[in-house]
């Protein structure tokens, strides 16, 4: 069956890897996977790939976040890659200049700078991180202008520079869930991610807030809005549904406060839940593709009519590996992705 023609510009679809540990398997199993993934999505046309910092998570193996971009861009060719995000309230600004110069240093013109403003784990954890988390929302926009100011040129005399970081154009993300990241975001000029692939209560009101009170910055010029969701591609609707089980049951045991690693979804049993259980996993995957390549495109098609998305960022959490590997490569094969070769430029219109 013949597709419908895409625009000629079809929206940037990017990844976002949680880097899931699952039911069985080790942290090294899912680094292993997030570099394979890495090389896949490289190779099919995806603009960035992110992963995002997470503590005392035993399904997550992305904690060490800045090394784990050094082991996803050494592994790949053109692809961006970055942190969606670094949650800022756990490091002093410096170091994460310091890390980001680095690896802009290591792989130049490949290396996104995504910032949260949540500690990303429980309360105890953040203090085992060893940050002062009172006051944290206050000090979040100071610590970001304060990171900015290390990406600069170093001045006569400055004090305390960041070595590598000054002078390298470290591209910035404010990303959030909230209607406050979005009108920070704004102030600055800053490209905002809105993070609806597990929170998309406030997606709407966001986005109308950051591009209506964007201010032009040295960045970027005007709004640039990502919107992440969760996608689940297969050969069949119901093949599709089936994998998103894992999702449910993960979300699901998060309404009763229990996390852990990532299960096969036939561990999913709907009646071993209660309805307001089911509630909150459905309401906080409302942002969300799932079904036959056409189905998920279409899917994402309305999701960018809806939110006006300048890119996608999607994340698939999906148990078995090797289909997760296929719901990425079928998404990009129905998008009209173009396949790249290592020397390969990508032409989507992005920030850099």
């Amino acid at each position: 069956m013949s597709q419908p023609a895409l625009p000629e510009a079809p929206v940037p679809l990017s990844v976002l890897d949680l880097a899931p540990i699952t039911a069985g398997s080790t942290p090294a199993d899912a680094l292993r996977n997030t570099r394979e993934l890495a090389q896949l999505a490289d190779r099919c046309g995806y603009t960035r790939y992110w992963l995002a910092e997470h503590h005392n998570m035993t399904g997550i193996a992305s904690a060490a976040t800045a090394v784990v971009i050094a082991h996803v861009a050494g592994a790949t060719e053109r692809i961006r890659v970055g942190a969606g995000g670094i949650m800022l309230p756990n490091h002093a600004p410096l170091v994460i200049a310091e890390q980001f110069g680095t690896l802009e240093s290591l792989f130049p013109g490949r290396i996104d700078l995504g910032l949260g403003r949540a500690p990303g784990t429980d309360q105890h954890t953040a203090r085992a991180l060893r940050r002062h988390l009172a006051g944290s929302d206050d000090s979040f926009p100071q610590d970001v202008l304060e990171l900015q100011s290390y990406f600069r040129p170093a001045q006569p005399n400055q004090a305390v520079r960041a070595v590598p970081g000054a002078g390298l154009n470290v591209p910035i993300w404010l990303l959030g869930s909230s209607l406050y990241s979005a009108e920070f975001a704004a102030h600055l000029g800053l490209p905002f991610a809105f993070a609806s692939h597990f929170a998309p209560r406030f997606l709407f009101k966001a986005i109308e807030l950051y591009r209506s009170r964007f201010q032009p910055s040295e960045q970027l010029d005007k709004p640039y809005v990502a919107v992440a969701a969760n996608v689940i591609a297969a050969d069949t609707d119901a093949e599709a549904q089936h994998l998103l089980g894992s999702l449910r049951l993960r979300f699901a045991a998060m309404a009763r406060g229990v996390r852990g690693q990532l299960q096969p979804p036939e561990a999913f049993v709907e009646a071993d839940w209660s309805p307001a259980e089911l509630a909150f996993a459905d309401e906080s995957l409302a942002c969300s593709a799932v079904g036959s390549p056409n189905e998920a495109r279409r899917q994402l098609e309305s999701l960018i009519a809806q939110t006006g998305a300048d890119e996608l960022i999607l994340t698939a959490q999906i148990f078995d590996h090797a289909a997760r590997l296929k719901s990425f490569a079928l998404v990009a094969e129905a998008w009209g992705l173009p396949a790249l070769t290592p020397a390969g430029q990508n032409s989507a219109a992005a920030p850099a």
